[in-house]
C-alpha cells in the first residue's frame, strides 16, 4: 500500500468513525486532520490517530495503546489480530460509552 492509498483509507475510516460517534450521541473532537478524540463523561478520553510513517491507525485509551495496519480490506491490531471496530466498541464500553455498533 502506497501512502496516497493509506490516507485514502485511514481517511474513509476515521469519517466512518466520526458518523457513528455521531449517531451514537458520543462527545468527541476532532483537533487535527487524522486524530478524532472521544471523550467520556468521567474526562478520559479514546484519542485514534493516523500514523503516515508506520502506515498505521493508532488508539490509545485509558487500557492501553493499539496499532491497527491495513489487512485484507480491514484494520487489524498488530499484535493479536482484532479489527479496529472490534476492539474499539470494546474499549468505548470499557470506558463507560455504552453499546456502539461500528
Amino acid at each position: 500500500m502506497n501512502d496516497i492509498d493509506f490516507n485514502r483509507a485511514a481517511d474513509a475510516t476515521l469519517a466512518h468513525i466520526e458518523r457513528v460517534l455521531e449517531v451514537a450521541d458520543l462527545d468527541f473532537e476532532t483537533p487535527a486532520d487524522g486524530i478524532v478524540e472521544i471523550e467520556f463523561d468521567d474526562g478520559s478520553k479514546i484519542v485514534v490517530n493516523r500514523h503516515g510513517v508506520a502506515r498505521e491507525l493508532w488508539v490509545a485509551a485509558r487500557s492501553g495503546g493499539f496499532h491497527f495496519r491495513p489487512q485484507d480490506g480491514d484494520w487489524v491490531d498488530t499484535r493479536d489480530g482484532t479489527p479496529l471496530f472490534t476492539r474499539l466498541t470494546e474499549l468505548i464500553a470499557a470506558q463507560g460509552g455504552g453499546t456502539v455498533g461500528f
